[in-house]
């Protein structure tokens, strides 16, 4: 008779828990009213806060998704831009400084980058952004700040904000 127990490892637990939070979130937003209901509405509302973060421009990666991988762009636009980007918990500024903080920590530069331009377009300074780069330091270490300092000073040129000195 075996007596030794199989225990999982702690990444399939984790892997586990995240399955079947997603899952319980699904059914969640499925079980709430309206929500599948208007699917038209939903992606009405998250083109617009797409629109509204790019200050009305096209948003380059994005059309090229809806070219490419139009199912991908709708649901994108549809639960991402319009069920989370567009609740009114949080300003958009304040939105796109945490979206900032997320993706640096997880090494997402091109995303990292996109939201600072978001967070500028919506009135963010530049020493705001830095203070992003710095909180990352703590939860995801110094290599990912650097990255996203990296990226950070290629948006500021792109942008013209040139090497501006930031508070400590």
């Amino acid at each position: 008779m075996n007596t030794h127990t199989h225990r999982p490892s702690r990444r399939r637990v984790s892997l586990f828990l995240a399955c079947a939070t997603l899952l319980c979130a699904m059914q969640a937003q499925a079980s709430t009213p309206g929500a599948a209901a208007n699917p038209d509405r939903r992606l009405e509302r998250g083109l617009q806060v797409l629109s509204d973060l790019n200050k009305g421009q096209p948003q380059p990666v994005f059309e090229a998704m809806r070219q490419e991988f139009p199912f991908l762009a709708e649901s994108t636009a549809s639960y991402a831009l319009g069920d989370v980007w567009g609740r009114q918990v949080l300003d958009p500024k304040t939105r796109q400084l945490a979206a900032m903080a997320a993706f640096a920590s997880l090494g997402l530069r091109g995303f990292f980058k996109t939201h600072a331009g978001y967070a500028l377009n919506l009135g963010a300074t530049p020493d705001e952004l830095k203070e992003v780069v710095y909180l990352v330091t703590v939860p995801a270490g110094f290599p990912r700040a650097i990255e996203a300092s990296q990226a950070l000073q290629e948006l500021f040129n792109e942008r013209g904000l040139g090497a501006s000195r930031s508070t400590r």
